[in-house]
């Protein structure tokens, strides 16, 4: 069950489990394990448990990921009920409001937004920022298609402008397998530029993306939620297929 937000609505979680480790991309770290100075987070945006978490209660069930399977086990007590926490394995939190972007004159491409890796996979957030700068920039992500991995992306916050006309929306997660030409949305880029004009020099959008280097299959409910008409949202006349009529 999810927890509840204000005025009883659902609060929408990404959840990504991994077979490995999921730990900061290496070039944001120094060959004693510091965070560099360059990295878009430090030491002091991990926060661990500040207290003992402790539960009340008998024996408590724990589900556990291991390889290719998951085990199932009984604790006499909830593995929440520790004096601390030691070791280089510990739970801790990191908020995406704590990630700072790479601010370029012209377009960056996404892997500065770069948060985590994981076997297979990496983590981007995309957080609030000053757009391109360049006299000549167009403030906008360009037509792209990824060759060696499928995109997937969670919409968080903010004015998803790029996407105007698409059905994106906050809480929607969208999928661009590997070779498929994506970008904005027609007639996205005439008004960002027109936008920057009037003084609108920043993005306010938040989004989380996974990009996988294994082809990404989609589950029953993933399939039952699609929608079929996304694809064609790039066509030049709006809700017109390439080829119809």
């Amino acid at each position: 069950m999810l927890p509840e937000r204000g005025g009883g609505a659902s609060l929408k979680a990404l959840v990504i489990e991994a077979r490995g480790h999921i730990r900061p991309p290496k070039r944001y770290l120094s060959q004693y394990g510091q965070f560099l100075e360059h990295a878009p987070y430090s030491e002091r945006d991990l926060r661990g448990p500040s207290e003992p978490l402790l539960v009340d209660g008998g024996e408590a069930p724990v589900l556990v990921r291991n390889r290719n399977g998951l085990s199932r086990l009984t604790y006499l007590r909830h593995p929440f009920d520790v004096v601390g926490w030691d070791g280089y394995l510990y739970p801790y939190v990191f908020n995406i409001n704590d990630f700072e972007p790479v601010v370029k004159r012209t377009h960056a491409p996404p892997p500065v937004h770069q948060t985590f890796e994981g076997p297979g996979f990496v983590i981007c957030s995309f957080c609030p920022r000053p757009l391109d700068f360049d006299d000549q920039a167009v403030p906008i992500p360009y037509n792209h298609h990824n060759v060696d991995s499928d995109e997937m992306m969670f919409y968080v916050a903010g004015d998803y402008s790029a996407r105007k006309g698409s059905g994106i929306g906050i809480g929607s997660i969208s999928l661009h397998p590997s070779g498929f030409t994506h970008g904005p949305q027609p007639g996205a880029v005439e008004a960002v530029v027109e936008a920057v004009k009037q003084g609108h020099d920043r993005t306010t959008e938040m989004a989380v993306m996974i990009d996988t280097f294994r082809p990404l299959r989609l589950g029953t409910a993933a399939r039952r939620c699609e929608d079929t008409e996304y694809a064609w949202t790039w066509a030049r006349a709006s809700g017109q297929r390439e080829g119809d009529g």
